[in-house]
């Protein structure tokens, strides 16, 4: 079970409205959407766009495509792709309008189903976006696939000791990323393989399939030459200059890398602070298991935990959350910083090994004054979690095992 399932249970059951289910490729979407049709007893029920025969069946009768639920249940249908039907946003306005109290719609994809524009009418207010994730530590070891914890109740539990078997599977995650098919594998040779056939998919079928770029070999490069430049801030003209293209077109790549789940960006905190960057933003990969050095793997790997947390709090409306960077003039940088409205939030450095906070994260601790801030490092402090100038040094397995 994955965390979302409890939430979308209840948007079906409570709300009424179709729940959008959104994220990387191969990160299990068809997979939770399978078993969310089983529980309703209605496996059936699951039509894919991509599918030949599928497709015939939707367009055939595009208001009764679906088996009737048994007895005393709802009718539950699941649309994978859907998206990319060209009309798709009229079609299941029209499938909600008719059906949608009677009916409940899941709706998945591995393109932005928030984004993108393929004509029809809006469906604002008939639906419930959600951003699933790939593993992250604390889901791997709850096996109930309980969701996440409110910000509050994050820290407070975050200096309590981790379970048996975290750091195991912390090695894990790094090693083979939070995609369930390379993970459970455990195996490098699958590793490699599943990564090609991904990079694939996404460079070549959704690229064709969801945009107008025909370039992919340009946009092929362009992907090989971000792992190395994964946590730094990304300068357009650079890969501008090294690709030979105009940077309008590397630009219009990277947010179409971004709305194709490969790739995510973190932008810089200003606030009140001065000579403070606001433009560049920093990039991370998905599937971080590209990235050969291992402070910026560890790096990416935290980025992934803290986007997905940020996001389910976003989508189950605990808070306006967004995820930052702080970055100076004078170089002086802290990896992440959590904001709620504006304000920060939790404010954190990353280190494969630190005894006490940079001078970096001293600094803009004192000027941001965040409700919390720490030092997250790899390996479990000597001496376990402790305070440091008010800001708290902690093993990563303990903070991520949280999330």
């Amino acid at each position: 079970m994955r965390y979302l399932s409890g939430e979308i249970e209840r948007l079906l059951r409570e709300e009424r409205k179709m729940a959008f289910i959104a994220g990387p490729r191969q990160v299990g979407k068809t997979t939770l959407a399978r078993r969310l049709l089983r529980e309703a007893a209605q496996g059936g029920n699951y039509f894919n766009w991509d599918v030949e025969s599928h497709r015939r069946a939707i367009l055939a009768r595009p208001e009764g495509f679906w088996a009737v639920a048994p007895a005393g249940r709802r009718t539950r249908v699941a649309l994978d792709e859907i998206h990319k039907y060209p009309r798709w946003k009229r079609f299941l306005k029209g499938i909600y309008d008719a059906a949608g109290r009677e009916t409940e719609i899941i709706v998945t994809g591995s393109g932005r189903l928030d984004v993108y524009q393929r004509g029809g009418d809006s469906l604002f207010g008939r639906y419930g976006l959600y951003r699933l994730h790939p593993f992250t530590l604390g889901e791997l070891l709850s096996p109930d696939g309980a969701g996440v914890r409110e910000p509050e109740v994050l820290w407070r539990e975050a200096i309590e000791p981790a379970a048996p078997g975290t750091a195991r599977a912390l090695a894990d995650l790094e090693r083979f990323t939070g995609f369930p098919e390379p993970l459970f594998a455990a195996s490098e040779s699958r590793l490699r393989r599943w990564r090609r056939a991904r990079r694939h998919l996404i460079l070549r079928e959704d690229l064709r399939d969801l945009t107008r770029i025909r370039d992919i070999g340009l946009v092929e490069s362009l992907a090989a030459l971000l792992p190395e430049r994964v946590g730094s801030p990304l300068s357009l003209n650079a890969l501008s200059e090294d690709l030979g293209v105009a940077f309008g077109t590397v630009r219009a790549w990277m947010e179409t890398l971004a709305r194709l789940y490969y790739v995510f960006e973190i932008r810089p905190y200003a606030g009140r602070l001065a000579r403070a960057l606001r433009r560049e933003a920093k990039i991370y990969l998905f599937d971080y298991s590209e990235v050969a050095d291992p402070g910026a793997r560890f790096e990416n790997m935290v980025a992934v935990h803290l986007r997905k947390l940020v996001d389910a709090w976003n989508d189950w409306g605990v808070g306006d959350f967004e995820i930052h960077y702080v970055r100076d003039k004078e170089k002086r940088e802290a990896d992440f910083l959590i904001a709620e409205s504006r304000r920060p939030f939790l404010l954190i450095e990353t280190k494969l090994s630190a005894r006490e906070p940079s001078s970096s994260l001293r600094y803009f601790h004192e000027r941001l004054r965040p409700a919390h801030a720490a030092l997250l490092s790899r390996e479990e402090p000597a001496r376990g979690p402790s305070s440091i100038g008010g800001i708290r040094a902690i093993g990563a397995a303990r903070f991520l095992s949280r999330i």
